[in-house]
């Protein structure tokens, strides 16, 4: 595909929300028009800034963001605005347009079958799952068909099928695509280049190629990078070592230590930034709850979503878990997976029934669980009964989780960090059972096998929901619960 004129440039932007945590110093890159761009970088590297700033949401400290001239723009959002909920499908989707579509529903019908969802149009948006409002905010920004599209881990919560039909269509996408995301081999179908975000340097390097090969470009630049700081600082500190042995001499000799002093200050100058790969979470263990003995959860019957009304069935037989158990609830989105888990959660679920006294690590898609007011520090110590200063930080450290972060908000945290923090909290809390839906949102690809491999040895009972196959691959599952075959 042939790419035109700059569509978007940024011109030594600066941009922080904290003076003292700088996100991005100086940066400048430019995308040209129908370019497919990959945004990478660490969590709270600053990606979703960036889309924040090309949409004109958040304005840089210092330096310029410029847009073509009449270039619009759409983004796949996260979260559902409130005001929408109580809307029909039809009427959300007119939002989308500033004048009346008199083609709307085949338009809606268009759009929907590239995002996999059955969606009668006169449905409020409250009716349907977390998952599938996932997929109308994906449709939303791709029925507009911008000339800049901005698409913040759009794969979650879809399956095989759903990310096949998104990718084709994004390779056949006719204008400029941004894309966040951390599934691999989603990003190498179609991507053109990448847009590095390095959280040391703060700068934001740019790769021409597919995804693999920009990585492997990173990957490269960043071992040539310590390389050339490795050979420097072995040249320092011969010549520091030589600098206390002559000057002590007097002479000639106090003279040469004077000149090797110079060159160790040019040496110092020389070392260069280096890029940081991104750091992965080291290997971790969720502590069991001890005191459980007997079955930890007993299901008996589930509600489920038939032709968009809530039915209940009973199961052929029960599902009993145990510890060291684990269950996969699997189904088509819409069928009311994520609804059973809350209700399992909460202690709603009237035809299931969970011990007395067990502990409930829950791991929400939309991290609603979170309080967003709370710092996440504070998000840690609730999970303690004697909270211990000395164990929070540990923990924390372990997913990334720096002391600075732990001072922030929990709203303030990029949705990757939220998703440690669960994490964290659930090494913290010691659960007797993780109800785990979709655990793979938001997460760097680099942490899933290190969590898989957590979730596979936990020692207590686990409900978990996911669209990531690879990801469940790699734990031993015990039971699957198959809500469209009951």
């Amino acid at each position: 595909m042939d790419h035109g004129d700059v569509i978007v440039r940024f011109d030594k932007v600066t941009f922080y929300y904290d003076e003292n945590k700088t996100l991005l110093e100086e940066a400048s890159f430019s995308v040209r028009e129908n370019a497919k761009v990959t945004i990478m970088g660490q969590n709270g590297a600053g990606k979703s800034t960036i889309f924040k700033m090309i949409t004109g949401d958040l304005k840089p400290v210092e330096g310029n963001v410029h847009l073509k001239l009449g270039a619009t723009i759409a983004i796949a959002t996260q979260v559902m605005k409130r005001e929408y909920l109580e809307k029909t499908v039809e009427e959300f989707f007119a939002e989308a347009f500033s004048e009346k579509k008199y083609d709307l529903p085949k338009r809606i019908k268009d759009v929907l079958e590239v995002v996999q969802l059955n969606a009668p149009l006169d449905r409020p948006i409250n009716k349907f799952s977390g998952g599938q409002q996932a997929r109308l905010l994906l449709a939303f920004a791709l029925i507009q068909q911008p000339d800049i599209l901005l698409l913040d881990e759009p794969t979650n919560n879809l399956d095989v099928d759903g990310i096949s039909h998104l990718t084709r269509f994004l390779m056949d996408y006719p204008k400029t695509c941004l894309v966040i995301s951390h599934d691999a081999n989603f990003l190498n179908a179609f991507t053109q280049g990448i847009l590095y975000l390095d959280s040391y340097t703060k700068k934001v390097e740019q790769y021409v190629g597919d995804y693999y090969e920009a990585l492997g470009e990173i990957e490269a630049q960043i071992e040539r990078e310590r390389a050339k700081n490795a050979q420097l600082q072995k040249s320092i500190q011969d010549r520091k070592d030589k600098i206390n042995f002559f000057a002590h001499k007097g002479g000639k000799m106090r003279k040469l230590a004077s000149k090797l002093r110079d060159q160790v200050e040019e040496a110092e100058e020389n070392m260069v930034d280096e890029r940081q790969e991104d750091k992965t979470i080291t290997e971790f263990n969720i502590p069991t709850q001890t005191e459980i003995v007997g079955p930890i959860v007993e299901i008996n019957s589930v509600g489920v979503m038939v032709n968009h009304e809530p039915v209940r069935k009973s199961l052929p037989s029960p599902v009993s878990l145990r510890k060291k158990q684990k269950l996969l609830i699997s189904g088509p989105n819409g069928i009311g997976k994520s609804t059973l888990l809350q209700a399992l959660a909460s202690g709603q679920e009237t035809g299931a029934a969970i011990t007395k006294g067990v502990k409930i690590g829950y791991y929400r898609q939309d991290f609603s669980g979170l309080d967003f007011d709370k710092t996440a520090y504070q998000a840690l110590a609730d999970m303690m009964e004697d909270p211990w200063n000395q164990e929070i930080y540990a923990t924390a450290a372990r997913f990334l989780l720096s002391s600075e972060i732990l001072k922030n908000k929990v709203g303030s945290l990029s949705e990757g960090q939220k998703g440690l923090l669960c994490y964290a909290q659930f090494v913290l809390q010691k659960p007797g059972l993780l109800i785990m839906d979709e655990p793979t949102n938001h997460i760097n690809f680099r942490h899933l096998p290190i969590i898989a491999k957590a979730l596979d040895e936990f020692e207590g009972a686990v409900i978990l929901v996911s669209h990531a196959y690879e990801f469940v691959d790699q734990i031993k599952i015990d039971q699957t619960l198959d809500l469209e075959q009951i």
